[in-house]
């Protein structure tokens, strides 16, 4: 009797141990390393050919077309002129929807009836002379706004945003002869320009 008792614990040890050693070495590691790649949506915008996205203060050159006139030479303006500036965007290396913000100015303090009128967009395959849809531009309102959504299934394209100005000569305008006369007496004797800042804002659409 006594032998089978010890034959009996002798089996529940060796048991035991046997478990122990099992999950000791049922552990099994290993290591690896992964990476993701992934490109990030482009961002460059080009203001009258200027990149303007480069991290740096730019400035762009706004050149003035006038309207021909009979009585007023060429490239000069004068009371009742009329004209308008181009500022052409390229948006084709954008990869992000957009909102865009045009602030204009005529910075000529002293000539209150020198006014920015109204603008338009033009896309590319605009040609002189067609027809154009205008918005006005009022005196408490010269912004220009608007949004450009990411399309998928085409870039965006370049476009012009074309802005009238005149120097308004009606019956209710601000200046009266004596004050046109002093304009045109100062250019005869020194530099006077037409001068209007367009402080332009790109701002990614989220």
């Amino acid at each position: 009797m006594k032998k089978k008792v010890k034959i009996l614990l002798l089996l529940v040890s060796l048991s035991l141990t046997m478990g122990l050693m099992s999950n000791t070495y049922s552990r099994y590691i290993a290591d690896t390393n992964g990476e993701m790649k992934m490109l990030f949506a482009k961002w460059q915008i080009l203001v009258n050919n200027v990149d303007i996205t480069n991290g740096k203060s730019s400035s762009i050159n706004l050149t003035p077309v006038m309207e021909d006139e009979e009585n007023i030479k060429n490239g000069t303006i004068a009371p009742s002129s009329k004209g308008y500036f181009d500022i052409e965007v390229d948006p084709t290396n954008v990869d992000v929807s957009f909102n865009y913000n045009v602030e204009l100015a005529v910075l000529n303090e002293d000539m209150p009836d020198l006014m920015i009128t109204k603008y338009t967009l033009l896309d590319e395959s605009f040609q002189e002379g067609d027809e154009l849809t205008f918005k006005t531009l009022t005196e408490t309102e010269k912004s220009i706004k608007g949004t450009l959504n990411y399309n998928k299934e085409q870039s965006f394209k370049p476009f012009t945003i074309r802005v009238y100005f005149e120097w308004y000569d009606g019956t209710d305008n601000k200046m009266n002869d004596e004050q046109d006369t002093e304009v045109g007496k100062k250019a005869a004797t020194e530099d006077t320009d037409l001068k209007v800042k367009a402080t332009i804002h790109f701002e990614q659409k989220i």
